[in-house]
């Protein structure tokens, strides 16, 4: 599991202690940054208390900690400035089996534009962007990747990007789609995408042996990665 994902569900876990979670709650609901006394008055609670759980809300980056001088007053005199507690920028999102609909939403919103303004089909837009994410999938891997690429480190990117590989003789079973939920609504499309995407991640990664089809299975990802069969 990789760090980011990590980060996420630790976060989340935060949330499962009841007083966190209420303070979580109070806090975003706010306009403003909100004191720890004025959080543990709000919900009844110990000043210490609300510290501790605020303080371990922006540990895990659930809260932002921010400084401020409620009196209005600067310069020597003025008092040291509060401690305050805000929601993050940051968003937490976590499925399992791990589902990449923000990757979708891009590439579908970017061949949109493309269509409109170059008169290209949205189809073959869609499929043209998500080769070149596959790319820039595979340029990325290509710094931690040994200079040889097989199987097995294909499989290494496919499962830090979801798709939950499984050895399968000499072919790659995805055990998971990123899409799940849009390719049951749009099979035909999404497939199509998902397709393009792991043809640029394998043509990015020069990894000629193996190649990527379309074969829909019940529980599976409808591609298939095999190897290139041999001429004779």
């Amino acid at each position: 599991m990789d760090d980011t994902r990590d980060a996420r569900i630790l976060a989340v876990a935060t949330l499962e202690e009841p007083t966190r979670r209420r303070l979580y709650d109070h806090v975003v609901r706010q306009t403003a940054a909100v004191t720890r006394d004025e959080a543990a008055t709000a919900l009844g609670l110990p000043r210490a208390t609300a510290a501790f759980h605020l303080d371990r809300l922006a540990e895990e980056g659930l809260l932002d900690v921010v400084f401020e001088r409620r009196t209005g007053r600067s310069g020597p005199g003025a008092g040291r400035p509060s401690k305050l507690y805000r929601r993050s920028d940051w968003h937490v999102e976590v499925s399992l089996p791990e589902h990449r609909y923000d990757l979708a939403g891009r590439l579908l919103a970017a061949a949109i534009e493309d269509a409109e303004a170059t008169g290209e089909s949205p189809r073959d837009a869609l499929g043209r962007r998500a080769r070149q994410v596959g790319n820039e999938l595979a340029a990325a891997a290509h710094d931690a990747a040994t200079p040889q690429i097989g199987p097995d480190v294909v499989m290494r990117i496919l499962e830090a990007h979801g798709f939950e590989p499984r050895a399968d003789e000499d072919a790659i079973v995805l055990g998971n789609c990123p899409f799940h939920t849009l390719a049951q609504q749009h099979t035909d499309l999404v497939c199509a995408m998902n397709l393009c995407l792991l043809d640029g991640l394998l043509a990015g990664l020069d990894a000629t042996q193996l190649q990527a089809h379309l074969k829909p299975e019940p529980g599976q990802c409808c591609v298939r990665i095999e190897p290139v069969p041999t001429s004779g």
